[in-house]
């Protein structure tokens, strides 16, 4: 487990004025908190929802408190949105041996590793590692979102990215894409194809054709920390 200490709060989710920040109301009391996720959640309306709370020890921070997951199910269970956060959690998954088959030797992780015009997440012996962590479209009590648009410089990145892959796999042994949920999410499912992401779906497509794997990792989190639940290779999906 990836443990949070001190254990996480719980508040209520009074309203979200911009991406940023969150109104959450804990013990009778409003607090301004940091939103880790600046873009949409799903198709979720927040204001009302349980949620869980990190405190800060940056004294010199505006936010005391980050909000780090919320509820559909009136606190049963937990869907993580800390889109900051989840590279931590992959790195203590790897360092600690629990990724196997996906990369061995996950001890000799390294993180932020640049090749060509990209920075991916992690770099195990001669394994590329990017994660991403979608919060546009969620899978779970509420049911299946549309993924809304995201800005031009998003897609850009984005194809970079799984380009800049797929190149390294000249010189290199594999490259993978890792989608992460920070709940039990149903096996992902690409989007409808838009003007906009059907760029980005052609180019996954070249990517996975010169190479490139796509797993899926999904975690749970609650107050006490996050464990890993399951992870699986789903490359053939996008084939």
């Amino acid at each position: 487990m990836y443990s949070f200490e001190p254990p996480l709060e719980i508040g209520r989710i009074i309203s979200r004025p911009n991406r940023f920040i969150m109104k959450v109301e804990k013990e009778n009391e409003i607090f301004t908190c940091h939103c880790p996720s600046t873009g949409k959640i799903g198709n979720i309306s927040l204001d009302g929802l349980p949620c869980l709370l990190s405190v800060s020890c940056d004294k010199s921070r505006k936010t005391a408190f980050t909000v780090e997951a919320i509820s559909v199910d009136g606190a049963k269970s937990w869907v993580g949105i800390n889109q900051n956060a989840v590279n931590r959690y992959v790195e203590h998954f790897f360092r600690n041996g629990l990724l196997e088959p996906m990369v061995r030797n996950g001890a000799a992780i390294l993180r932020e590793q640049k090749i060509r015009n990209s920075k991916l997440d992690f770099r195990i012996g001669d394994v590329y590692v990017e994660v991403k962590m979608p919060l546009m479209y969620l899978s779970c009590a509420v049911g299946d979102t549309p993924i809304p648009e995201r800005s031009a410089s998003y897609f850009e990145r984005f194809v970079r990215h799984v380009t800049d892959m797929a190149d390294s796999l000249r010189t290199h042994k594999a490259a993978i894409l890792l989608l992460c949920f920070v709940y039990d999410a149903p096996t992902f499912k690409a989007p409808p194809a838009t003007e906009k992401n059907r760029v980005i779906k052609d180019a996954v497509l070249d990517a996975v054709r010169a190479g490139v794997k796509i797993w899926q990792m999904n975690m749970g989190v609650d107050r006490r920390g996050v464990i890993l639940l399951k992870y699986f290779d789903i490359t053939q999906l996008f084939l």
